[in-house]
Formats: C-alpha cells, structure tokens, sequence
C-alpha cells in the first residue's frame, strides 16, 4: 500500500479516536459525581429516614411547594412547584391549590389531586409507619392520629383541592407540604408491607431527576428527565452518588477530580484543599450543635412515672456550675480551629428573625463554679479532692456513641475541666443502637451528643415536659413556662407575637440550662468550581441541584 496513504488513513483513525474520546468525555462531563460515605436502604420516600436517603428521595419525589431559603430572615420563603398557586380562605380555615398541568410521572402517567390526597392519607397512616409519622397535628385527625381524609380533603378537580383544617389551628405552608408519591404504583402493596417490600429499584418518579441505575455498595445513578417540568436544557445530565467508605478517598478523589462534592470535610483539611485552584470550601454551619446531657430527673424512677430531681443534676445551679467549669472555647479552638461558635440555646443564629442575641454563651470560669457549687452543699470536706453531699461523692459517667473523634477529644477535656473543681467523670463509649436505645429510655444520667435543628424551627419535640409530647427531651427538663410558650406557638398569634415568645424562650433555656450547649458544629463543603449556580444554603446542599450547570 502506498505510504502516503497509509498515513492518511492512520491519521484519519486517530482524528477519529480523538473525536470519540472528546464525545465520551464530553458525556461524562455533564454528571456531577457526589461523594457518600455509605450506600442508603432504601428510596422509597415513605421510609427515608437517614440523611443521605432523604436528600435523594427528595429529587425523585418533589413537594407541593418548594422552599428556598431566605438568609436575611433566616426563614423558608414558599414558591410554586407541583402546585403553581395557592390561595388561603381569609380566616385561613382552608387553603385553595391549583396544580400544574403539565407534570408526568416517570412513566408517563399524569399527577392528578388523587396522588396528592392518597399521599397525604399513606404518610399519616400508623399501620405504614412514615417517616412523617406524628407531624401532622394541624389537620383533622381520627383516634390512631392518621388525616380524616373526609373532613381535610375537598377535590374539585383533577388540578384543583382543598385542604380544610379544625378551628384556631395555626398552620405554615411549610407544615402542609409533603412529598408526592403515586397512587396507582403504592396502592398496589398492602400498608404494613410497605416497608418490607423494596420498590426502591425501579421507582416512579416525577422529579428533575429519575433513577438511572443503583449498584449496591457502589453508585446510585440518576439521570435528567427531559419529560419532567423541571427540566431544562442546560442542567446537568446525571448525578451520581458515590459510596467510597474511606474518608481519605474520599478527599483524594476530590482533589484529581474524579468527584465533585464531599460534604463533612474535616476542619484540619479546609485550608489544604483551599489551596487548589478548583476547588471551593463553604462552612454550612448552623444546623447541628454538640451538647452534654445532664438527666434532671432521677432516671431510676422514670419508668415509674415518679418525677424526681436528679442527686447530681436537678438544680439549675449544679448545671450552670458545669456549663461554667467546661473550657468549651479550647475546644472550639483546638479541635474545631474555631470553624463553629459557642451556643447558648437551640436556636440557631441561622433563624435571625428570632435569634435572642442577648443571651449569651456562658464563660468559663472555674471558680465561680466552684461558688455556685458551694451554694446547693457540695464541699470537699474529707479534702480527697472530690466534692460531696449528704455522704454521696460527685461521682457519675458520661456516654457518647463510639466513632465520634470530636467527642473523643471533647470528653478528655471535660473529664480534666470537672476535675479541677472537684467533680469526677468516668468516660464511657456505647454503641450507637444501644446508645439511642438509652436515651429513648431516659436510662443515661449523662451523656454527650448532637442535635440537628429542623427547619422550620421546631422546639416542642425537644423541651416539652410531658414525654408523651417532648419524645426527644431526653433531659426530662420541665419549666410551666416553657410549656405554656411551646403551647401558644401552635395557636394563632401574630408575627411579632412568635418572635418575642422565641425569645422568651431561649432567656428562659439559658437560665435554666437544662443541658450544657457546647458549639454550633460546622459542615464543611468542598466542590469542584466546575459547578455552576450552586448555592449552598442552612436549608440543605442539594436542594435544586437541578438549576446547577457545569462549566464547559
């Protein structure tokens, strides 16, 4: 063959070569690979209960509304999604929705207002025990707590319902929001099944995104649905999470590029990975803060419903003396390297149109710990360098759940600052199922953990006394006071109204401190700046990952 065009040819198959590569780059571009640490259960948004699940099974399954977040108030601001507009009756006894007419399922089938009602009726269902199981107090309810479908519900049209509520209820558009599941593909499996049997593989969705592919223990794959009202043509074609266990790995994988997104980036790795030029670092912080639980009740007599002040813990001086003896800032400084902030109660600085910034975070101060300790008789007075009282030492354990090196350091530091004013702590670790088993039991005289604030701000769960209503006071703090405030936050009162009664709220909290209120914890979020009109918010990080670009 002649050699010239023998070149030609050979040059010809490379261009082509080097087409083809382009072309499967230029695919594999337009995904945004996201980073995770484990593979979920399930995406079944009934049952999506961790974190990763929900976020996930939030893009498959979109709400009634969508909320953006509004950083000059620190509130959830309402916009249409599968409802394009809304109406409320002017003594707000019902609200009126119109929905979109142009929103299929995955599998081409319409979203009509029978999906709406039906999922309304299948979250608030005992017998399928939901994720939203118990937060549906603003609608008429039957005995078992489940919607009155009849009474809540009016359907007009196929676009259009009606949702009544009882009398002085004070409902947000934000209580009344939930994810939207298909009738015709869930009403096919009996209630108390729903759990066990997966359809997770092979899920109907409406979103901006639809499940591509789920390798367990590898990737969940999702791809752009060009049939949904979400979609546009400039969005990112896939998103895919990867399960890489190793948190080293992870960051490697960030740093070649070969994933985009890692969230709970350690502190000490924030000013390393600053320093490549493609990739950004954001301090998401305000959602969850780190605390030392000190029960003030016996917990001995818990489970006999006998209400009895904690030996160690049941005076508000006692916990403020311990609050006071912690060098919480050390380990803000030394560990955190000052990425979070101290607290001084559970709301968050992030919810600024009711954050009370004149309650301040308690300063260390060993010896006036020492004072208020003297105060309710507790004296060193065998001089063996711990305190006592009527005959009993200030002697206790402190748990926390294994895997937590934050809490690991932590309890170091706690351990020596209680020392120093005569109080002696035995540092304990339990697994996380037994951890929370405890809790729930009220069986822990002390214990350190974390609590996540929900958005929108929701206080009754957590500091209501009664257990059958405060679930998570683990505490078993009791104050009339605060009762009475959680109490009018569910009726209707105007707006300034809440603001002070929230107010009220964490004076009140501060001055008993029911637990100690160690920091405000950060999440650090590392991107690729190849990723376009993202926007990183206290609401959540991949809320409308949707509108997200890439360079290109």
């Amino acid at each position: 063959m002649n050699i010239k065009i023998l070149n030609l040819l050979i040059l010809s198959f490379l261009s082509l070569l080097i087409i083809s590569c382009d072309s499967k780059r230029s695919i594999n571009d337009n995904r945004i690979i996201i980073g995770i640490s484990a593979d979920v259960q399930t995406l079944n948004t009934l049952f999506a209960f961790s974190y990763e699940e929900n976020m996930i099974a939030d893009l498959l399954y979109p709400g009634l509304l969508d909320f953006r977040w509004n950083n000059e108030r620190g509130e959830l601001d309402p916009y249409p999604m599968i409802a394009k507009s809304w109406e409320w009756l002017e003594d707000s006894s019902y609200i009126k929705f119109i929905l979109r007419d142009d929103i299929y399922w995955s599998d081409g089938t319409k979203l009509t207002t029978n999906d709406i009602v039906y999922s309304y009726d299948m979250f608030s269902d005992p017998n399928v025990q939901s994720r939203l199981l118990g937060t549906f107090n603003f609608f008429y309810k039957d005995e078992d707590g489940q919607i009155d479908i009849d009474k809540t519900f009016t359907v007009v049209s196929p676009t259009e319902f009606e949702i009544h509520f009882p009398e002085n209820a004070a409902v947000k558009l934000v209580d009344i929001s939930i994810p939207v599941i298909p009738e015709y593909i869930f009403s096919n499996v009996q209630r108390d099944q729903l759990s066990s049997i997966d359809i997770s593989f092979n899920p109907v969705s409406s979103g901006a995104f639809k499940l591509k592919k789920w390798n367990r223990n590898q990737t969940i794959i999702l791809e752009a649905d060009s049939t949904s009202f979400l979609f546009s043509e400039n969005q990112v074609s896939k998103i895919v999470f990867k399960i890489i266990p190793d948190y080293t790995s992870r960051l490697l994988q960030l740093k070649k590029g070969d994933v985009d997104l890692v969230e709970l980036v350690k502190v000490e790795d924030m000013d390393e990975l600053k320093s490549h030029d493609n990739i950004s670092v954001i301090n998401n912080a305000g959602r969850e803060y780190d605390y030392i639980g000190w029960n003030n009740i016996d917990p001995e007599l818990f489970s006999s419903e006998i209400v009895k002040p904690n030996k160690f813990f049941g005076s508000s001086k006692v916990r403020k003396a311990l609050t006071i003896a912690i060098n919480r800032k050390e380990i803000l400084e030394e560990y955190l390297l000052n990425q979070g902030e101290l607290a001084s109660s559970p709301v968050s600085p992030i919810f600024k149109s009711v954050f009370n910034d004149q309650v301040k975070p308690y300063k260390y101060n060993p010896d006036e710990a020492k004072k208020l300790l003297a105060q309710v008789g507790w004296a060193d007075k065998d001089k063996n360098g711990i305190l006592e009282k009527g005959g009993e030492e200030f002697k206790f354990k402190m748990y926390y759940p294994v895997g937590n090196p934050l809490r690991e350091y932590a309890s170091v530091v706690i351990k020596n600052n209680l020392k120093a004013v005569g109080i002696e702590v035995t540092i304990e670790k339990m697994e996380l199922g037994a951890f929370i088993d405890n809790l729930y039991d009220r069986k822990l005289d002390s214990w350190m953990a974390a609590w996540g604030v929900p958005i929108p701000l929701d206080l009754k769960p957590y500091w209501y006394s009664d257990p059958n209503i405060g679930v998570l006071n683990f505490a078993c703090y009791g104050n009339p006071e605060v009762n009475e405030i959680l109490d009018v936050l569910e009726t209707k009162i105007s707006r300034e109204e809440r603001v002070e009664l929230v107010k009220e709220f964490q004076l009140l909290i501060h001055n008993d401190e029911p637990i100690t209120f160690l920091y405000w914890t950060p999440n650090l979020v590392a991107y690729n700046n190849r990723i376009k009109n993202i926007n990183i918010t206290s609401y959540g990080v991949l809320v409308h990952c949707w509108e997200w670009t890439l360079n290109e």
